[in-house]
């Protein structure tokens, strides 16, 4: 019988292939190859890291969250309850079956970052040296199963092994972010774990669920939102609950960014329209667009960092929404704009002191013609780095060289992983440093970039250019 290949990942992964270029990029890498980790955007639920429970299997762990690999095997004829994706927890032979899935079709993930993110988290997380296959998908799966039952594998074992410095979670308005306060007042956790604010819920009116919306928000602030001016100061008061509790940023993500601002009366009378299911989707638009500005003058007097990625159709296939819920792989990017849908909120805010906005994308046609001179003039705005569809290395390539080139490197948010699977944390942030000292290091080699330079910006872009962003 033939033995199967071994995983290895190659010490030179990502780094540029010339010689020469490979020899400064090495260099570089080292520099930062064991810096902390600094994560300002991501899903990890804080409760994993406040209960420390152990996690219960590998399918759990690193495939059903993992919407970049479940949504491809969906592609490939997989239905997603397969996979554990909308069906709470599997029980053992489920989770073995879909890890055998995943190794029966392997083949699929050759040359995406997702193939990249699982064998580095299978290599160097968990000591797998077999390569992924259907042949090898029972013996991985005892490997990573046994391991998980040790306490080196718990979640706060594992956040001190990744180097975590800041992990940001996402968090819904209404949360009461027990769990944080939970490890924030825990002497035996030493790690930094913060809350992000969420509203886009709360900011659309036009949903059927908005009125049932506004009395979970009226519950959580314990202030009256039967009225417009209720609403703004019950948003207001669960934003500085959340900075109480360490948030440092808010994060949006609509259809667009085209922002407006309305008259009192006019938003007072669309927002009664919306409580009473009476607004038309143009209103409904138009109060979501004015609530955006609403949210960066709340930014300019709380300080949170403002953050936004629109542009995403999200439950592109409502079959697989009813049957599965949403986040589980068919949210689909559409074109997006931002110089004229951004003026009216920049022309406020742009210039405001200590106002952070940090624009990300899935449409990397803006990178050059729009993100990159806006934050190249504005001092809030902040070029956001290449995420989601785009989180890839030809993509962030792209972004570096669409960019740097108008905003340079210390106009940029640094690397976001913003990812649900937390093993992979570590291997992304491992993609990102690699590309960064490719990138760097062809600027060196075409006499562009000095070598101290170059390590003292790639050094930059994982510490001091994320902290400075996120005001960290």
């Amino acid at each position: 019988m033939t033995s199967p290949p071994q995983l290895s990942p190659h010490p030179d992964r990502l780094l540029p292939s010339e010689p020469g270029v490979r020899a400064i990029a090495r260099r570089l890498y080292a520099a930062v190859q064991d810096l902390p980790i600094v994560s300002p955007h991501g899903h990890v639920p804080a409760q994993w890291l406040a209960d420390d429970t152990p996690f219960l299997d590998p399918t759990s762990l690193l495939l059903s969250p993992d919407h970049y690999m479940t949504r491809l095997l969906h592609a490939s004829g997989v239905a997603l309850p397969d996979l554990g994706v909308g069906t709470g927890r599997l029980d053992e032979a489920a989770s073995r079956r879909a890890w055998r899935i995943l190794g029966e079709r392997w083949a699929l993930f050759r040359g995406t970052p997702s193939r990249l993110w699982m064998e580095t988290t299978l290599a160097d997380v968990f000591g797998v040296t077999q390569r992924l296959s259907a042949q090898t998908a029972d013996d991985i799966y005892d490997h990573v199963a046994r391991c998980l039952t040790t306490s080196a594998f718990r979640p706060r074992a594992l956040f001190d092994r990744f180097g975590i410095e800041l992990l940001a979670t996402t968090d819904d308005p209404c949360d009461d972010l027990a769990h944080h306060e939970a490890l924030a007042g825990d002497p035996g956790f030493g790690g930094r774990v913060v809350p992000t604010f969420r509203p886009d819920r709360y900011l659309e009116p036009g949903r059927e669920d908005f009125p049932e919306l506004m009395k979970a928000l009226a519950t959580a602030s314990g202030v009256d939102t039967g009225h417009y001016a209720g609403y703004v100061a019950a948003l207001e008061n669960r934003r500085r609950y959340f900075v109480e509790h360490g948030a440092v940023s808010s994060d949006h993500s609509h259809a667009d960014v085209v922002t407006l601002t309305l008259d009192r009366a006019e938003a007072s009378r669309i927002y009664a329209a919306a409580l009473s299911g009476l607004a038309d989707p143009a209103e409904a638009t138009a109060l979501r667009r004015h609530m955006l500005v609403e949210m960066a003058r709340m930014a300019v007097d709380d300080g949170l960092v403002m953050t936004l990625h629109p542009g995403v159709r999200r439950n592109h296939h409502t079959p697989t929404f009813r049957a599965v819920g949403a986040d589980t792989g068919h949210d689909i990017p559409v074109a997006t704009e931002f110089t004229r849908g951004l003026q009216p909120l920049l022309e406020r805010f742009g210039t405001a002191a200590g106002f952070h906005l940090a624009l990300f994308t899935v449409d990397e046609t803006v990178f050059s013609r729009e993100i990159a001179p806006l934050a190249g003039f504005y001092p809030s705005v902040y070029a956001g780095a290449p995420w989601w569809f785009l989180d890839a290395p030809e993509a962030i390539r792209r972004f570096r060289g669409a960019v740097s080139e108008t905003a340079g490197f210390y106009r940029t948010t640094g690397f976001i992983d913003d990812t649900r699977a937390f093993c992979s944390i570590p291997a992304r942030h491992d993609m990102s440093r690699r590309l960064d000292s490719g990138f760097l290091a062809r600027l060196v080699a075409e006499h562009r970039l000095d070598e101290d330079e170059a390590v003292e910006t790639a050094v930059d872009l994982v510490t001091t250019i994320p902290r400075k962003a996120f005001k960290l």
